[in-house]
């Protein structure tokens, strides 16, 4: 199963790339995870123009998310959406794959 990507965040990831002068039809978001954080993993978000013939790609809201395989056993079904609220901003990973979270929302343990 992909990684599902809501609209909300690709509405930022969107305003990033503008932001950053980013050529949107050669810049990738790389989802993934590396080992680390408060409860064993912890993920990893960034604008890339680099993509590996081992990534898998998926188009969601006209953006393209990669993620490596390994990566991906760990991120399957998970869906990122972006949250702009009283108490704070920023990209959120709801993965049904953790099975305990971290409070700062960066980590998990699966």
């Amino acid at each position: 199963m992909a990684v599902k990507l809501t609209e909300r965040a690709a509405q930022e990831v969107r305003t990033i790339i503008d932001q950053q002068k980013l050529e949107a039809d050669k810049t990738y978001l790389r989802l993934g995870v590396k080992g680390g954080g408060c409860s064993g993993f912890s993920y990893t978000l960034d604008l890339t123009e680099t993509c590996n013939e081992s990534d898998e790609q998926w188009d969601m809201c006209g953006i393209t998310v990669i993620c490596d395989p390994k990566s991906n056993i760990y991120l399957s079904g998970t869906e990122l959406d972006f949250k702009d609220e009283v108490m704070g901003r920023g990209f959120v990973f709801n993965n049904p794959n953790a099975s305990h979270t971290c409070g700062c929302g960066s980590s998990f343990s699966a």
